[in-house]
């Protein structure tokens, strides 16, 4: 028969060794409550699979790998607000000329056709990109500044609500005009848009202002705003501006533009060529053609 004593001390040892490698039941719940380590906690990005992937509350925001919250040109931001900064920009107002009338098309009332003059050219042409730009006076570039022709003047696309109880009405090709003090108007959109003059339309008055440019050595014609008058016999005619007639001033709604090596100002489709006469910055009305060579 075997010693009991020696029975029982195995058993407890068996029991002592058992609980020992089992947790304690407090630790136990710990463990079953907590996420292992480099897991989200709850709240976190995978909380929920419907619920998107959301950042919890109380954990910041990751920092960009190369340093901090500084933004890498050329890359998309978290914070889209300030991209470019454009929060400062007022797009409400794109347009600055705020009575331009930019959904006529008033291109088509615009002089096109320069007549060409009686003098011929001593000086050689200026060539380039395949047109032959002709003056008779050096080129002297100065800066175009338009010149203000008062209050009632208006340029090309204006546009107004009413007009002064002086406008007249003035047809030419079947075409009806309103003219007032040296500006020609369309009905448009409720209001009256400003066009260039109509070559064909006669007035019986020039305009206050209007100035005398010589044509050639038996015809002036008389300039107003950027429109050319000769005279009639009924009064005035509008005319398409005669090639190589210097004028001083040019109105507003011209721009430089850069042919080569020259700068031209373009109203409408007629170039002017900066000159100095008389000790003067001027303007000549240049000749175009197209090189045939």
């Amino acid at each position: 028969m075997k010693n009991p004593s020696r029975k029982t001390e195995l058993v407890l040892t068996v029991i002592l060794a058992a609980a020992l490698l089992l947790p304690a039941p407090a630790e136990a719940q710990k463990m079953k409550h907590s996420p292992p380590q480099g897991s989200k906690a709850s709240g976190g990005a995978n909380r929920s699979i419907n619920g998107g992937a959301q950042r919890s509350s109380n954990r910041p925001a990751p920092r960009a790998a190369s340093g901090g919250d500084r933004s890498v040109p050329g890359r998309s931001s978290g914070n889209r607000t300030n991209v470019g900064n454009n929060v400062n920009v007022d797009n409400s107002r794109r347009n600055v000329n705020i009575n331009i009338d930019n959904s006529k098309d008033i291109n088509v009332h615009r002089n096109t056709v320069v007549r060409a003059g009686r003098m011929p050219y001593v000086r050689p042409p200026y060539v380039y990109g395949g047109h032959r730009y002709y003056c008779h006076v050096p080129y002297h570039y100065h800066p175009y500044h338009p010149y203000y022709w008062g209050p009632v003047w208006h340029p090309w696309g204006f546009f107004v609500a009413t007009l002064a109880t002086t406008a007249i009405i003035v047809s030419v090709a079947n075409q009806q005009y309103h003219y007032d003090q040296g500006v020609y108007y369309v009905a448009s959109g409720g209001g009256y848009t400003v066009v260039s003059a109509p070559v064909g339309a006669t007035i019986t008055t020039l305009p206050a202002g209007s100035q005398t440019v010589v044509v050639n050595e038996t015809t002036n014609n008389y300039y107003y705003g950027g429109t050319y008058y000769e005279k009639s016999g009924s009064g005035y005619t509008v005319v398409a501006p005669t090639a190589g007639t210097v004028v001083e001033s040019l109105p507003e709604g011209g721009e430089e533009v850069r042919i080569g090596d020259v700068t031209y100002v373009k109203i409408g489709e007629t170039y002017y060529q900066p000159i100095e006469k008389d000790g003067k910055g001027m303007y000549e009305v240049v000749q175009v053609e197209a090189d045939k060579k």
